[in-house]
Parts: C-alpha cells; structure tokens; sequence
C-alpha cells in the first residue's frame, strides 16, 4: 500500500502506478454525476457535451450546496453508492473519457472491464464523511442542470485540494477490494 498525492489533470500514466489498497488525494478539478446526470451526458449530442468535463474525474456524489450572495458553499459532499450506476458507467467512461470514479461501494464487472480497457481506477470515500469532503472543497467552479435536475442531480464542478483519503478499491489491472464481498 502507498499514499500517493496526485494533481489533476494526471499525467500520462500515472493510472497504472496506482494499485488496489492504495491511497490517494486528489489536488485539482472534479465533477458530481448521479442518475439523472448520467443520463443526461449519454444522451445529448456531441456538440453538447459540456467540454471542460472532459477527462476529469467523476464523483458519484449529491452535495448539499447553499448559494450566499454570489457564490455557493458546499455543505456536505459524501459520495453516493456506486453500484447503482453499474448499467451505464463504462459508456459515460468512453464517452467522457474519464479514468477516475470516485464513489462509495465499489462496483461490477462492466466497469471494472471499462478500468482495464481505459485504463483507469475507482476510488473509494467513506461513507458517512459528507462534512469532511465539504472541507476539502476549496470552490464551486460551476454547476450545470441545476433548474433541470435539482441540487442533488445537478452535475458541479469543484476545485478540491487533497481530497481524500481515496482508497483505490479498483485499478487498471483488474484488481478489486470488493472481488470477495
């Protein structure tokens, strides 16, 4: 197991350093995506896919965000179960090129598929630690789909500073921490 501090956007390669067990902060740009999120970004053309999310890591997360005179303050920012996005994540993945999920439970054999063939890592935040995210959440850089999907769909970009600790419950290699649950 290594602690790793990693800066977004990665560097080439950097994916395959990362290991099972790990542990990783996150410095840099991330996005929120729940249900509704995700099947927004599957269905709209090319031409409408918002372009700054592109390759960022994605975070399966609801905030709880408050709007105080012309900026928002996070809350609470805990990570969603994972799971349920199982059916779709490996094309969200493709189609956003994206090689970071961060989220809470692990998830299936599609995505730890999408992983491999990416590559890419999931990284596991614990439940329960929606204030301790909201922490590390230094601003709000935007929030798409709010009147559309509401606070908790809505898809927000955050700067993070060490967010974390992320632990890599799967990596590019097929390995998983949740193989034998």
């Amino acid at each position: 197991m290594t602690e790793v501090h990693l800066t977004i956007p990665l560097p080439p390669g950097q994916i395959q350093l990362l290991h099972a067990g790990d542990i990783v902060y996150l410095t840099g740009r991330v996005f929120t995506a729940r249900d509704k999120a995700h099947q927004l970004l599957l269905s709209l053309p090319d031409s409408k896919l918002p372009k700054e999310l592109v390759g960022l890591p994605l975070y399966h997360c609801g905030p709880l965000v408050k709007k105080t005179d012309k900026h928002w303050t996070v809350i609470s920012a805990g990570p969603t179960t994972s799971q349920r996005f199982e059916s779709n994540e490996a094309d969200v993945m493709a189609r956003m090129h994206i090689s970071v999920i961060i989220g809470k439970g692990g998830m299936g054999p599609k995505t730890a598929d999408a992983l491999r063939t990416t590559p890419g890592v999931f990284l596991a935040y614990t439940g329960g630690a929606g204030v301790l995210a909201a922490d590390q959440i230094t601003r709000v850089i935007d929030v798409l789909w709010l009147k559309e999907l509401g606070m908790a769909d809505a898809v927000w970009v955050f700067e993070v500073k060490e967010f974390g600790p992320l632990v890599v419950g799967m990596d590019a290699y097929g390995s998983s921490l949740y193989a034998h649950l």
